[in-house]
Order: C-alpha cells, then structure tokens, then sequence
C-alpha cells in the first residue's frame, strides 16, 4: 500500500509483498463426526470469569447469610465471638464481625484505592474531556440519592444514615453486567467502572468526615509518618515487599487508634503504591534474562528472570492482579456472610413496609441513582459535552444507571457504622437488599428492552464512528468521494497482502479515494500486535503514522521493543519523546478507543473494511473493492461478499 501522511511530504515507498499467499489450507472432506471434549468443572468456572464467579459467591453468601440468621440463633452469637490478639502488654480485642469488617475489608478498600490510583495515573480519568461524564455522573449519583433518602426518611429519625444510599457496589455492579449485560457491553463496561471509582471516592470521603466517631491526632501524626514510609519505600531496590506489609500494619493499627475507620488505612496506602506502565528497557532486560536462562537453565538465572519480569509491571498492578481473587473469592462474601443476615419474620417486614427509613434506602438506590446517573448523562448528550464513544448510547446508560442501585457492600457497611438501633438496622438491610433486587430486575429489563429494540443496529454493518480528519490517519484527500475506513493488525499477514490491493485502488481512483486505518490488534494469536498499535500512536504524534506503518508491515516478524525503538531512529523520530509517549494515556486511550469501536461492530478478524461507510464481507482484490465502492456510493447498500479473515 502506498500511503503518506497528509501532515507529511515524500513520496511513499510501497509496503513489500507478503511472502505468503494468505490461503489457508483446505478443510478435509471426510464425514467424521467431531469429536466433543467434556468440559471440567475448573476449566467451565474459568470460563465465567473472575467478575462472574465473585458476584454468585456474593449472592450465595447473602442467600446463606439470611437463611442462618433466620433458621438459628447462632447467627448473631457466632459473629459476635470474642478473639484476643497479643504481644505481651500490647492486646487487640475483636469480635469476628469486627474482625471481618475493620481488618479484611482494609484490604478490600486496599484494591479499591489501587484501583482509583491506576485510573487516575494511567487510566480513564488521566484526560477531563473522557473523564467528564463518568465524573458528573458519578457526582449526581451520589447526591441525589441523599436528598431522596433525607427527604422520605427524616420521619424515622435516622436522616443522617444517608450515606447508606450513595455508593455503588462495584463488585456486584461487574459481575451484574457480565451476566445481563447488553450485546457488546464494552465502553459501557469502561464508563461504569470509571464511574463506580468516582463513587468509591465519595463514599470513603464520606465514611471518615461523617461516620467518625471520636479522634485522637496524635495517632493519625503516627499513620502519617508510616505513610510516608509507604511513600519512600518505592527508592528501595529490593525487599520492599516485607517493609510494605511492615508499615501497612502500623498505619493500619495507627488509625484504628485515632478513631478514623481503620479500613481507610487501606485507601490511604493505595494512593501511595507507585503505578507506571512498563519500561521498554525494563522490558528488554527481562528478555535477555530470560534468553539467557533459556541457553543455560539454572535456578540463579531463573530467580533473576522471574525477578526482572515481575519488576517491570508496576507494584500497583501487581497487588491487583495478586489480591483481586482473595478479595473476590474470600472476601467480599466472608463480609456478606457477616452482615447480610437478616431476620425476617411478619412483624419485621410488616415494620419495614411502614418504615420511611426502608423506603428512604429504597428511593435513593432505586430511583436516586437512576436520574443522578441517567439524568446527568443526558444533560452532557443534550449540550454536547463530554465524550460519548460509540456504543455508549442512552439506552445502554439508563440499564448502567438502573444497575448501579445496587448498594450492597458499603450501602450494609455503613448500615453498622449510621444507625445502633438493631430493628431500625433490620429495617435498613431489608431496604438494602429490596433495592438491590430491584435494581438488578430493572436493568434486566431495560438491557433486553434495549437489546430488542436496537436490533438491525448492531449488527456492525455501519461504520460506528464516521471518519474524522481531526482524529483519523487518512491517506488522501479528506473530501474524497470514496471512503474505505480499514480495521486491521500490524502482524497480520492477510492485512500485509490485502495493502496490495489498496495501492491498486488507488492507482485507479487517484484523488477521489481517501483510506483510513484504525486499529484491531489480534493480541491473542499475535502478541506483539498491540505494542506495534501503540507506537504507531506514538510515531503520529510526530506526523509519521503512516511511514511508521510501512516500517512494521515490512518486518511483521520482528516487532520487540527494541525494534520498535530502532525503527523510531531509523524514520529520524526524537527517540526520547517517541518512548515518553509509548508510556503516555493519550496512546493507550487512542488504540483502545479503536479497539472497542471494533468490539462494538462485532468485528473479530481482520483485514475488515468498511467502503463508504458500509460493511464490506467479501474478496477485496482491488476490483472487488472498486466495485462495492461504486455500489455503496450510488445505491447506499453494501458489499455482500465475504472477506478473508486473520
């Protein structure tokens, strides 16, 4: 393909012929029946995903919670058993509720502070016009729901349990929409999860200004010079593990002392874990490690390979990746199975039904979250504010708000902390749970309503996002009356044969065609895809996209770090920028940003085309294309052939 940028001058060099022919071999013509492989329990629970499995086991533990607290009275005396933790003089008394809700959910609140941190850093929330939405939304969503709840539950008495109602729980939340999501639920996913760290923000803000009860400064002086420790350890070049979890205990017990809820201790020393994404020369050394351990195994050169891969990843990623499955799979159902159990009989849910506090919990999850978040996100639709990918439609929002009424972790959480009435606490866990059902049948409905009514919609055969010369590389005249808009893969070999075909169309067309390439990198089958996506980015931003391109489809075979870099030096980049933004936000956005364009459309092999707009399924040698080109542009209706796929 022979491309140039439009910010560029040069005559372009073609891309060289691929080696391959792109023909995969034939399929026998036998009539064997396949054969089917049973699936193991392990590998079917595998396949649910982590999101999944952790809101069942959320769910189970709340059934079970309530069927024991209702068929024995041992409920509330197992979890009020006294454990005595000490060292000497030093003693530590808990109950084993408290020991579930003031220690394990400090880590809890650990992985949600390490979340917020890596949004911040490097995540949705690094650019305000992408963040915008999520934030108001988030805002909305925890404001309104206090007003509702204080407006219709001020007559019971207990109007200043109204952080009961504001947060969303972002585990249930997750898993939720991975089983009643919509159809390609991905940017949806995205804006609820930078959402639901906004929501997560509020609600520890309000838990430790609202809902502290006494407060000794001098033991917060204490948490703050361990914090700082947390800080400075980062300078330490090994055995920081021992000495965070050494400070992480002391700041821990620091704030238990000084009154402030200890599982805040968790946020604060989140906020402070480095996050980076990975170093290329970090990177580079973990490969030389590893091809040396590979030409001489021994168990020195493991550790120091093992070591130099684990370092490059940030230590905030790595505490993710390291606790999400204790806190999905142990946690958050231990802390459902000590607070979600309520007893039910006649007279107490007779008692709820009249209770303006059950009805307050109920109006502000239910309905408070819906117009916060629904209303909110309208308003930025309406005014044209904020940035709203493709696939985030209203519909999709109003099921996402619909599902965010479901408060049950720190809605339960603060439940313990608002309110000592043990039957004014019945009443409000009934809210809770009521609205949480709630909340996760009308999304339901919603989801299918809107999955039903958008029907031919998605189908992915119209181009999602129209071509865009402020954001789009395009190749051509941007006026051009032909428009092929390419989703491919810089290691793809079919998307290397099928350039041919795109420089003879233009060799034909001229200035009437202009070609635009967005990004669809097949990580799983090619694993450099993505990093190849990224520079590409990265070399844009110094008016060398398409140059960059030509470079990475002449060596599809060699696309490491290094080589990238040596690219870079080869087309006369400033090196030093080219890598200060392969680690930028602004290029991890813009690559995924494609990628979920192609989600959205259902696009899962490449080369996929898409010719004035319409999907086109079918050979696209350069006079198939021609030829659906013409009959796009004057009929309106698409190819009908089917393409090639990678």
């Amino acid at each position: 393909m022979t491309i140039s940028s439009t910010t560029t001058s040069g005559t372009p060099a073609p891309r060289p012929a691929p080696q391959n022919t792109g023909r995969r071999p034939r399929a026998g013509t036998g009539r064997r029946a396949p054969v089917r492989k049973r699936t193991s329990i392990a590998a079917t629970i595998r396949a649910m995903g982590q999101a999944r499995v952790g809101a069942l086991l959320l769910l189970a533990a709340t059934v079970v919670a309530i069927v024991w607290a209702n068929a024995s009275g041992s409920y509330a005396a197992f979890w009020e058993t006294h454990l005595s933790i000490g060292l000497g003089d030093l003693h530590l008394e808990f109950t084993l509720h408290a020991l579930v809700n003031d220690a394990l959910m400090a880590i809890f609140f650990f992985t949600v502070g390490l979340e917020v941190r890596r949004e911040f850093a490097i995540g949705e929330l690094t650019s305000w016009s992408r963040a915008m939405v999520p934030v108001i939304a988030a805002i909305a969503g925890l404001a309104l729901p206090a007003l509702l709840f204080v407006l219709i539950a001020a007559p019971s008495g207990h109007a200043a349990a109204w952080g009961v109602v504001i947060s969303t729980d972002t585990a249930f939340l997750v898993g939720a929409l991975a089983l009643i999501g919509p159809r390609v639920p991905g940017r949806l996913r995205i804006f609820l999860l930078a959402l639901a760290v906004v929501d997560d923000i509020g609600a520890l803000s309000i838990i430790a200004l609202v809902y502290t009860d006494s407060f000794e400064p001098m033991w917060l002086a204490v948490a703050a010079v361990g914090l700082a420790g947390v800080f400075a350890t980062r300078y330490l070049r090994s055995g920081r593990g021992p000495v965070y979890a050494t400070l992480a205990i002391i700041v821990w017990l620091a704030f238990l002392a000084s009154g402030v809820h200890p599982t805040l201790a968790g946020v604060a020393i989140a906020l402070l874990v480095p996050v980076y994404r990975p170093n290329r020369r970090d990177v580079e050394h973990a490969l030389e490690l590893a091809r040396t351990f590979r030409q001489s195994p021994n168990t020195e050169y493991a550790r120091a390979a093992a070591n130099s891969l684990r370092e490059s990843i940030s230590i905030n990623e790595r505490l993710q990746s390291a606790y999400a499955p204790y806190v999905a799979y142990v946690i958050l159902p231990l802390f459902a199975l000590a607070n979600a159990g309520v007893v039910i009989t006649g007279d107490i849910l007779a008692g709820a039904l009249r209770s303006p506090l059950t009805w307050g919990i109920v109006a502000g999850l239910v309905v408070g979250k819906f117009l916060g978040i629904f209303g909110s996100t309208a308003l930025l639709r309406v005014f044209r504010l904020g940035e709203f990918g493709p696939g985030l439609t209203l519909d999709r929002i109003a099921g996402g708000a619909a599902l965010s009424g479901i408060g049950f972790t720190i809605s339960l959480f603060i439940i313990d902390l608002a309110i000592s009435d043990p039957s004014a606490q019945n009443e409000a866990r009934v809210g809770v749970l009521a609205a949480s059902v709630i909340a996760f049948l009308l999304a339901t409905v919603v989801f299918r309503i809107s999955d039903a009514v958008r029907g031919d919609i998605d189908t992915g055969q119209t181009l999602v996002r129209p071509v865009d010369p402020r954001r789009d590389h395009i190749w051509g005249s941007p006026d051009a009356p032909f428009t092929i808009v390419e989703y491919g893969d810089f290691q793809c070999e079919f998307c290397l044969k099928a350039s041919g075909s795109i420089q003879e169309v233009h060799a034909e067309l001229g200035d009437q065609l202009r070609y635009v390439w967005r990004h669809a990198p097949l990580t799983t089958q090619h694993p450099n895809a993505l990093a190849g996506a990224e520079a590409a980015e990265a070399a844009a931003l110094q008016g060398k996209f398409f140059e960059f391109e030509r470079g990475l489809f002449a060596d599809q075979e060699n696309q490491l770090p290094s080589d990238i870099v040596r690219l870079a030096r080869r087309l006369d980049l400033d090196v030093e920028r080219f890598e200060r933004d392969l680690e930028s936000a602004e290029v991890t956005a813009r690559v995924r940003d494609d990628m979920l364009d192609a989600e959205a459309m259902g696009v899962t092999s490449v080369p996929t085309f898409f010719l004035n707009g319409r999907r086109h399924v079918g050979p696209y040698d350069a006079q198939s294309l021609i030829r659906a080109l013409q009959e796009t542009s004057t009929t309106g209706t698409a190819s009908t052939t089917q393409a090639t796929p990678a």
